[in-house]
């Protein structure tokens, strides 16, 4: 596909792109919504660049890692601002246990039902390009990726279990999403 189609699509076209194996598709939405989440951990937020940067990757991970989650009646722009939203949520609760903050759910709008015959063959392809770029990786950088995204573990639980400095688990994990971003935004298969 040429790239004035995606520049012409809308956004539900392409994660729909994107939820059929268009690794293209995915990049083009990071590139649209990229510098607004940056913009709300920064100027909203009142973030450091850094942290602005790993919290902006991890929440597009979570993203690609839920996309089938994603309700085509509200737009991408709202879920991925409330996905940034609640990953700073979740990182400001995680450094202030004291603080109390408003759960409100990430994939807000989402349907109850029982997913279709459809929607389960597209998760069953997300599932396996995530265990793609898995296996591509670093053995410790998939781990930290398996712990952190699919466990939900939190930096000081990582670190716990796998009985090393908080410092290190932090860096390694910012290098993990750093590797797992480009392997999606390439798309490149093994």
């Amino acid at each position: 596909m040429d790239y004035e189609s995606y520049i012409a699509a809308d956004d539900r076209q392409i994660v729909q792109w994107t939820l059929q194996g268009d690794r293209v598709a995915f990049e083009v939405l990071v590139g649209r919504y990229r510098e607004s989440i940056h913009t709300l951990y920064t100027k909203r937020y009142g973030l450091p660049a850094e942290d602005a940067a790993d919290l902006m990757q991890e929440s597009f991970i979570k993203a690609f890692i839920h996309l089938k989650s994603f309700n085509p009646e509200y737009s991408f722009g709202q879920w991925i601002v409330t996905i940034a939203r609640n990953t700073f949520i979740d990182f400001v609760r995680k450094r202030r246990d004291d603080t109390s903050f408003d759960n409100e759910s990430v994939l807000a709008g989402r349907a109850t039902s029982s997913p279709t015959p459809e929607e389960r063959i597209i998760s069953s392809q997300q599932k396996v390009q995530l265990e793609e770029y898995l296996q591509r990786m670093d053995a410790k950088y998939s781990r930290l990726i398996e712990l952190r995204f699919i466990k939900e573990l939190s930096y000081e639980e990582i670190a716990e279990e796998l009985q090393i400095p908080l410092g290190t688990v932090k860096t390694q994990i910012h290098r993990a999403r750093t590797q797992i971003c480009e392997f999606i935004t390439e798309g490149g298969i093994i």
